[in-house]
């Protein structure tokens, strides 16, 4: 039995005094117990969908034309009323934020049992019971103590938990999980899709899950509906998409992301942007024939129809037998600078954090406990492990943010490890660091150019002439256009914001890059475009960088050596290749069983290496 079908849903917006299309024509079928995967860039449409179904579009966009059945009554045209009835008891939504999805001033038993309430779920003693049973079947532990915390005194992937538990408890017959695992550690992922799965396996619950990860989808999916600017570009079984892909954007995101196993090579950067609302609007053909590999004149003309490529599989593309042909790039590795000397050296690093309960009880909490390595010029290292492992504080002391409490750090042949003001001149000159997140690490309040300059106008001795022309060349060499100086940061995209990011920290030509999660998050698009940036740079500047991040893949393409952190001890380290390959530590193992195989006939497993049985598997 189907349980949501959608039959030629088109839904609009108002934008610059006209109605543009967001999304197009869309039709498919979920059947009961099926998981359909919605696959795509940022603007592709994916969660567009997702709050169309759940009756959550913003102000200014409506559905235009359509119908959106849900268990034989079509969701558009319900009764207000009775929509409401059925949002978080027959359809639930897991949003991708998890913190703006609970109440930051409401403890988390008050919200299960304001949940529950809604439910008609018997008097307060029954719901802080089916609260408990909840988190115990989202593998909470300590359930009792967890319903009197606040949202802020839990992880990212804990509230993500609380948010799926709150989904199922009323045994929804339909589940919309939008981005639930972006910028989660990839244990925590694999944890929380693992869930998920579990749990719609066990209620026969229908998904549909959001996510711009192809291999992800491959694994947990039945099916992927792979969407271009509110259209489908391609439709059918989860593993014959991945495996053999017949539309070119298709083809394009699979080959933007790098991979823990096979080959290194450069990463397929797609050219330019999505079209935006007001550009969708004025295209005639193809939307994707302006960024695709493929395109001919007749790609122009008209919008592709749909074409079958085997039963059940179709794609938008006039030539999808061209696909094929889209080769990735070649080897990456080649003409990479030599590492020579020791630049940066930690020794015995250790780092204490206290705080104080009360007047009486004050505990301490060891972030960083005796790490040392080195980087030598010229080399990529990578950090990895989970958060609260201690990576960004092994960051935040060799840049000088914090100051360790034993140990020594080495820069440049200059013990900086006292902080004093020749210290932290001599780690400004050689050290810069990129934040995690551009947004609000970027001043809004100052146009970009002042932004990359910052250090030029803080030492002093150089015009705005000067500066504006710097800005420009920095801005030029990190694939932006010079006018983008004159932008403020709210008019650039995430990516050219962290592009914006790279620019300042090299203003001042450093020896030493320390990047933290500086593509966590972003598209697999943007994230190749930022990647290959760093590489190119590498190769004109020879630098060094210390390269944090939870993504093994992007870790294993970027970086020749590797530190794998937990509980904020260095549990392993060694060149990459012979890390990933053959890891000796049991959670080096874990970490890489957590990361969803490129190989779609392999069944994955989140749980880690000393799990024998399959966890999960897609039914197609």
């Amino acid at each position: 039995m189907d349980m949501l079908i959608a039959r030629d849903v088109s839904v609009t917006a108002s934008f610059d005094g006209g109605i543009v299309p967001v999304i197009q024509e869309l039709s498919f079928s979920l059947p009961a117990g099926r998981i359909l995967g919605l696959v795509g860039e940022s603007g592709a449409g994916k969660s567009m969908i997702g709050r169309t179904i759940a009756q959550l579009l913003p102000p200014g966009f409506s559905v235009a034309s359509g119908e959106l059945m849900f268990d034989g009554q079509d969701l558009i045209r319900l009764p207000a009323e009775t929509r409401r009835e059925l949002l978080g008891r027959d359809i639930a939504f897991v949003p991708q934020e998890p913190l703006s999805g609970l109440n930051p001033v409401l403890t988390i038993g008050r919200q299960i049992d304001e949940h529950l309430g809604r439910l008609n779920f018997g008097h307060a003693r029954l719901r802080r019971e089916r609260a408990l049973d909840m988190l115990n079947a989202v593998h909470l532990s300590h359930g009792a103590d967890l319903l009197d915390k606040y949202p802020h005194q839990l992880s990212g992937g804990m509230c993500q938990r609380v948010l799926i538990a709150m989904a199922f408890a009323s045994k929804p017959k339909l589940l919309v999980a939008d981005e639930p695992t972006t910028a989660l550690d990839v244990t925590i992922q694999a944890r929380i899709v693992e869930l998920i799965a579990e749990l719609q396996s066990r209620e026969k619950t229908a998904v549909v899950f959001i996510t711009h990860d192809l291999r992800l989808a491959a694994q947990i999916c039945d099916n992927i509906m792979v969407l271009y600017a509110g259209r489908p570009a391609e439709v059918g079984p989860a593993r014959d998409i991945f495996s053999n892909p017949a539309h070119p954007y298709t083809r394009c995101l699979q080959l933007s992301n790098p991979t823990v196993s096979g080959p290194r090579r450069d990463l397929y950067a797609l050219p330019e942007r999505m079209p935006g609302l007001s550009a969708i609007k004025g295209i005639v053909g193809c939307l994707f024939a302006a960024r695709c590999p493929n395109v001919i004149e007749a790609c122009t003309k008209a919008l592709p129809p749909f074409i079958d490529i085997e039963p059940g599989h179709v794609a938008t593309c006039i030539r999808p037998e061209a696909t094929k042909a889209i080769a990735p790039p070649g080897l990456q590795r080649a003409e990479l600078p030599q590492a020579g000397q020791p630049l940066l050296e930690a020794k015995g690093l250790t780092k204490i954090f206290k705080s104080s309960h009360g007047f009486f009880r004050r505990t301490a909490f060891a972030a960083v406990k005796d790490v040392s390595f080195t980087l030598n010029e010229g080399e990529f290292v990578g950090i990895v492990g989970e958060s609260g492992s201690g990576k960004s504080t092994v960051a935040r002391l060799l840049c000088g943010l914090e100051k360790s409490g034993e140990g020594a750090i080495v820069i440049a042949d200059r013990d900086v490890t006292d902080g004093g003001a020749v210290s932290r001149q001599h780690q400004r000159t050689h050290v810069q660091m990129v934040f995690q997140d551009p947004q609000s690490a970027l001043n809004p309040r100052r146009r970009v150019g002042s932004i990359v300059t910052q250090a030029m106008e803080a030492a002093g001795g150089s015009t705005s002439a000067e500066r504006l022309s710097r800005a420009e060349a920095l801005l030029s060499e990190i694939g932006l256009p010079p006018e983008a100086a004159l932008r403020f940061p709210a008019q650039l995209s995430g990516g050219q914001r962290q592009r914006v990011s790279i620019a300042r920290a090299l203003c001042v030509a450093p020896n030493i890059l320390i990047a933290d999660e500086i593509v966590s998050g972003l598209d697999v698009s943007v994230q190749a475009q930022l990647l290959n940036l760093l590489m190119a740079l590498r190769r004109r500047r020879s630098f060094s960088m210390l390269f944090i991040s939870h993504d093994l893949s992007v870790v294993r393409y970027l970086c020749d050596r590797v530190l794998v952190m937990r509980l904020g001890e260095v549990v392993e380290s060694g060149p990459t290749e012979q890390v990933f390959a053959s890891p000796s530590h049991a959670y080096t193992r874990a970490l890489l069983a957590a990361v969803p195989p490129d190989d779609p006939t392999v069944i994955w497993n989140p749980r880690g290496a000393e799990v024998a049985a399959p966890v999960l598997t897609a039914t197609l």
